[in-house]
């Protein structure tokens, strides 16, 4: 990997490895070794060079003579793929106490990748912002494949570490339920926007179809993945908690003869583009504290391709709904689809007030993640939440709680709709308050 961002050596800060010496470490299938075959202030390349050990590849009962003879030790795959995440762990979750800006800074990088199989490179790659050139071992499946781009570090780490055992095909270890999570880890940010987002899955997790169809309701569930590509990657179709929750969203607007409608924490759009295509809808405000989202929400929108009547029932706006925002008032509706785990408890009352005092739709819709319901999804480990971003997951309990306290404290009535399959002790896997302005005070 090298770059020529200014200074170039501040590379070796970032990665947490010195430019001035060699360093090795041991990984389950050998030693890797880093160094710098060239570092200036102008341009600066670090390699890690993965010895294997072919011994340690032996894995179970036997001793047949592929266990030892085969093309690991030689090509770019899983091998690397560990000792990538082992030695650079800490560059790839993006931390750098010494240069916290330039850790959050895209900068040119040229990464070469020797031996790797590359059917598929150039698909995998080019979405995420790199450029490809493939130069390919004779009539072999491998190639020696430069990726071009400016990027975060460890953006350009984590596309390596899901990609590589990808365009490999295979894992030199048993994949179990807990590469789920490396999966959805290492992709967060980028993998739910790649076009060809369920062919890595699948091959990440092995044609494991158990550990497939969770990832990708996973996905679902937290980042938006269209509901008909969710559809078309499982072995029997069936519709997807992300797809049910939008639609009793809208059945539940529908029944309260909503025409203007706030998306209130919209993200990317997931609800809006559901909304759009709803001619009732004649008025559609979606907000987000994040103009990052804002501009995704636009482009999955294609706003700048809508037609000037569709074109003009759609308003994007930045706000924080914890902060009180006047131009909000006045709706009919407004939808919190997955928002409030997301909001400090702490700030909790504030978002009460902006919405159900400021803002007083005469209905809202809140839904929001039963934790009751964690227990049933077999790659979600015990007390662990739906998301990292999450900062509480309620019970049906403590959600009514809630619920039942701001509607006493703001005038509303409430009732509460289950989301998704319903389990006859936990539940539903996603709940929904439905708020009802009553009499003024």
């Amino acid at each position: 990997m090298t770059t020529t961002h200014q200074p170039a050596t501040d590379l070796g800060h970032l990665l947490h490895k010195h430019p001035d010496r060699a360093q090795s470490f041991t990984t389950s299938s050998g030693v890797a070794h880093v160094f710098y075959p060239k570092a200036t202030n102008e341009e600066c390349t670090v390699a890690l060079l993965l010895e294997v050990d072919p011994i340690a590849l032996v894995r179970g009962p036997g001793s047949t003579l592929t266990q030892y003879v085969n093309d690991r030790p030689y090509a770019a795959g899983s091998l690397l793929t560990v000792a990538l995440g082992s030695v650079f762990r800490t560059a790839m979750n993006g931390r750098s106490d010494s240069y916290p800006e330039l850790a959050r800074t895209p900068i040119p990088l040229v990464v070469r990748v020797p031996s790797l199989p590359h059917r598929l490179a150039e698909r995998l790659f080019t979405p995420l912002g790199w450029d490809v050139t493939i130069t390919a071992h004779g009539d072999s499946r491998y190639g020696d494949v430069t990726l071009t781009g400016t990027q975060r570090l460890s953006d350009a780490l984590k596309h390596l570490y899901v990609l590589l055992p990808v365009l490999d095909g295979g894992k030199h270890y048993w994949v179990a339920a807990d590469e789920v999570d490396k999966l959805l880890k290492a992709g967060d940010g980028w993998l739910s926007q790649h076009p060809d987002k369920e062919l890595i899955t699948t091959r990440y997790l092995a044609r494991k179809r158990p550990l497939i169809t969770s990832a990708l309701e996973r996905l679902a569930d937290v980042a938006e993945v269209e509901p008909e590509e969710l559809d078309n990657a499982l072995t029997e179709p069936k519709i997807s908690l992300a797809v049910q929750r939008k639609e009793a969203v809208v059945e539940a607007l529908k029944q309260a003869r909503a025409k203007r409608v706030l998306d209130l924490g919209c993200g990317g759009g997931a609800l809006l583009r559901a909304l759009v295509n709803e001619p009732e809808f004649t008025e559609i405000h979606g907000v987000d504290v994040s103009a990052k989202a804002l501009q995704e929400a636009a482009r999955k929108l294609h706003l700048d391709r809508m037609g000037e009547r569709q074109r003009e029932r759609i308003t994007l706006r930045q706000s924080a709904l914890t902060y009180a925002d006047t131009e909000l008032a006045g709706f009919d509706a407004a939808v919190l689809m997955e928002v409030v785990e997301h909001v400090d408890p702490s700030r909790l009352p504030a978002l009460e007030h902006s919405v159900f005092t400021v803002a007083r739709p005469s209905t809202v819709l809140v839904t929001t993640p039963n934790v009751e319901y964690n227990a049933l999804f077999d790659t979600l480990p015990q007390g662990q939440m739906r998301h990292s971003d999450h900062r509480f997951e309620w019970t049906r309990a403590e959600f009514r709680e809630w619920a039942d306290g701001v509607a006493n404290r703001r005038g509303y009535t409430v009732r509460y709709v289950p989301i998704g399959p319903e389990d006859a002790e936990r539940g539903a896997p996603t709940q929904m308050a439905v708020f009802s302005l009553g009499e003024e005070f």
